[in-house]
């Protein structure tokens, strides 16, 4: 839940409608997954409940997000602009669909012609972490000739916990010698050749940045 109280609402600059855009943005990988209209009604019911409540402007009438279909959201955070004209909701989406076409995210076009959305749409900008994980499940499902990632999942764990060995020492000498451009360079390799491996073992990027963030909350080690 948001710590913001009702409070902030006053803040808020409405538009002549009594209206104010809103982002939605996933909780983990920053990435975009739909813009929609709230209110102040709107905006009390989701402070309330804890789960995004949008206006809907062409009913008329308060959206209770996935109430229907069972993709609710749930709040994380909640900020707004310099201006105070737009929010920004920091979400968590119930079955990673966001967009009435079964999409992922509703920002899934860049070609000329629409498309139909629905699973197979592309999924939406991301944190570098994540696109590079995506880059790399790709290899693993549709082989390049001459990739360098697929030689390292083909010669599968002898090959790949080889290669992160030696980046992690290449890192820890980085380090000693306090070589600021060398460091991130170093730490740039390990993060890449520890993708692959989880990729090869099946491991989504995603079930790492859950368990990071269960963690940013959990109790001080002693």
């Amino acid at each position: 839940m948001p710590s913001l109280s009702p409070n902030f609402i006053n803040q808020l600059r409405f538009n002549d409608a009594g209206l104010i855009p809103a982002i939605a943005q996933d909780w983990l990988d920053g990435a975009v997954l739909m813009v929609a209209w709230m209110n102040r009604d709107s905006i009390e019911h989701t402070l309330n409940t804890g789960e995004v409540h949008y206006w809907s402007r062409s009913r008329q009438e308060l959206w209770h997000k996935g109430a229907t279909s069972g993709h609710t959201q749930t709040v994380r955070s909640i900020r707004y602009d310099c201006d105070a004209d737009v929010l920004l909701l920091t979400i968590e989406q119930t079955g990673d669909v966001a967009c009435h076409t079964g999409a992922r995210s509703c920002f899934f076009e860049n070609h000329d012609h629409r498309s139909n959305g629905g699973t197979d749409a592309m999924p939406p900008p991301a944190d570098a972490c994540t696109e590079l994980f995506r880059v790399i499940a790709g290899r693993r499902d549709n082989p390049e000739p001459g990739s360098y990632t697929r030689k390292l999942l083909d010669g599968g764990d002898n090959s790949i916990l080889k290669k992160i060995g030696e980046e992690c020492a290449e890192f820890v000498m980085a380090c000693k010698d306090d070589n600021p451009s060398e460091i991130a360079g170093e730490a740039a390799d390990i993060v890449f050749h520890m993708q692959v491996a989880l990729a090869h073992h099946g491991v989504d990027w995603r079930e790492v940045q859950q368990v990071l963030s269960k963690r940013r909350g959990a109790p001080r080690r002693e």
